[in-house]
């Protein structure tokens, strides 16, 4: 388990810096590795890194909704590039990667924020923005349990005058 820990920690380091060129060659990050213009000092681009590339493209503007909607006073476009490549990174994984636990890739993210932050105050900043983006996706998750239970619930319900089958 401990191994593919590390692995996903590179894979998360390697995705955010095609995230990162991404934004300053204003190139698509998957046309990037796809062509191999990535650092590849610790080997070959890690599978879980593309697929992280590919998620981010694929939902950015989901992703950034959720970006615009929880930063305070932070507009997306003057926010620090490493800051808002780790904060698109980590909000596609916790949005659409079941089995990373939130926890675990907000930690990821302060980290990477830690090490390459734009700013002193960058691992708060995405620590708050990345608790934030939790919270609203806990409460999305427990409106849809709870309007599929009713739906369920509706659904096991008999019309009125229905004869019912234990009578």
């Amino acid at each position: 388990m401990a191994a593919k820990r590390h692995e996903r920690t590179r894979a998360r380091r390697s995705a955010l810096a095609l995230l990162y060129t991404s934004e300053i060659t204003d190139e698509g990050a998957t046309k990037i590795a796809e062509e191999g213009r990535y650092l590849a000092e610790d080997g070959p681009l890690p599978d879980y890194a593309t697929a992280l590339v590919r998620g981010v493209e694929a939902h950015r503007m989901a992703i950034d909704k959720h970006l615009a909607a929880t930063s305070e006073n932070w507009a997306l476009a003057r926010m620090p590039i490493v800051d808002r490549s780790i904060l698109r990174l980590a909000t596609y994984e916790m949005m659409y990667v079941d089995d990373v636990p939130t926890s675990v890739t907000i930690n990821e993210a302060v980290e990477l924020a830690k090490d390459f932050g734009g700013e002193d105050e960058s691992p708060r900043f995405v620590n708050g923005v990345l608790g934030r983006i939790a919270k609203i996706l806990d409460e999305e998750k427990a409106e849809e349990k709870a309007a599929s239970a009713s739906a369920a619930a509706r659904e096991g319900e008999l019309p009125e005058g229905a004869p019912s089958h234990g009578a």
